[in-house]
């Protein structure tokens, strides 16, 4: 703040509030979801600054350029941010970049919230706030924010955010997940996990349901470039068919969502249908498809893979 002749406070003009409200914010993970998620941020001016870490550096160039700071370490990512984003994979991941001199936990050295937007297991959630609670003495907090709408959504800014945590985290972060798409507060922490729970199980048993579909409707005689956008108008038609029927057509099975990632979800869905003894048979099915897709090979694809999968059978 500035101060007027008299040694008083001056007020803060508008300009000098807004950089203050601004919080700086990191990313831990910049690949497929990470990287348009920063770049909207980034485009966004909704932060004072944007750090970036990954342990693929070549990633980060595209971010760089835009105007993130890169981060040689989790430390430097930690101590320059006020919100630091987690997009690894899954908890392990994020578990791994806390200890050591240059970990997580020894850059933070004031009130952070960290935001896991991985999918992830609702319990682990809950037990690693729990633990960072203490280890930070409460400088550390967090909630859980896991996206979905694939790195197209990423793109164009469009994500379903689902989050879970305290109102007033969600409140202090709000602006910047806006940036990203749309962020509902759907309860305490862990919520946004459970959430993600039920769209993965959706997404997997669509998934599947088209896989089928395409084969049994290519060994008719049938071509799925007229097909498919026939049934992209009725009942059948939906964000999993608008992303990938050209793929089924064209059998490309490139990554953008990886069919392995859908067996680690749907795990999280079973541990949730098992909590609340929840009889869940389309779950079972879908759990033992992808099982067996993953044992066969298939994992590494996109999700698509499933449509040679059900071929391979």
């Amino acid at each position: 703040m500035s101060h007027d002749p008299l040694g008083t406070l001056a007020p803060m003009s508008s300009e000098q509030q807004t950089k203050i409200q601004k919080p700086s914010v990191g990313f831990l993970g910049v690949g497929n979801m990470g990287e348009p998620m920063a770049l909207n941020v980034l485009r966004s001016r909704r932060a004072s600054a944007v750090q970036v870490y990954s342990r693929s550096p070549q990633r980060l160039e595209r971010v760089i350029a835009a105007g993130a700071i890169s981060c040689p370490t989790p430390r430097h990512a930690a101590e320059a941010s006020d919100v630091i984003f987690s997009l690894l994979p899954d908890l392990p991941d994020l578990r791994s970049l806390l200890p050591g001199e240059q970990g997580i936990l020894a850059g933070i050295r004031s009130p952070t919230l960290l935001v896991i937007s991985s999918t992830s297991s609702p319990a682990g959630v809950r037990e690693l706030t729990a633990q960072l609670s203490v280890e930070t003495q409460g400088l550390l907090r967090v909630i859980d924010a896991p996206v979905s709408g694939g790195p197209e959504g990423a793109a164009s800014a469009t994500l379903s955010i689902m989050v879970g945590g305290a109102v007033a985290d969600f409140e202090s972060v709000q602006p910047i997940l806006s940036a990203m798409g749309n962020a509902v507060l759907l309860g305490p922490l862990g919520s946004g996990q459970v959430a993600k729970a039920c769209n993965q199980l959706i997404v997997a048993s669509t998934m599947l349901a088209l896989a089928e579909a395409s084969v049994i409707a290519e060994r008719s005689g049938l071509d799925l470039a007229q097909l498919l956008p026939v049934l992209q108008g009725g009942y059948a038609g939906g964000r999993m068919l608008d992303t990938r029927a050209q793929r089924l057509i064209e059998k490309d099975y490139s990554v953008l969502g990886a069919a392995k990632l859908l067996l680690k979800d749907l795990g999280f869905a079973q541990a949730e249908a098992d909590a609340t003894r929840t009889t869940a048979p389309q779950l079972a099915v879908a759990r033992d498809v992808y099982a067996d897709l993953v044992e066969h090979g298939f994992g590494e694809q996109d999700m698509a893979v499933t449509q040679a999968y059900i071929s391979s059978l």
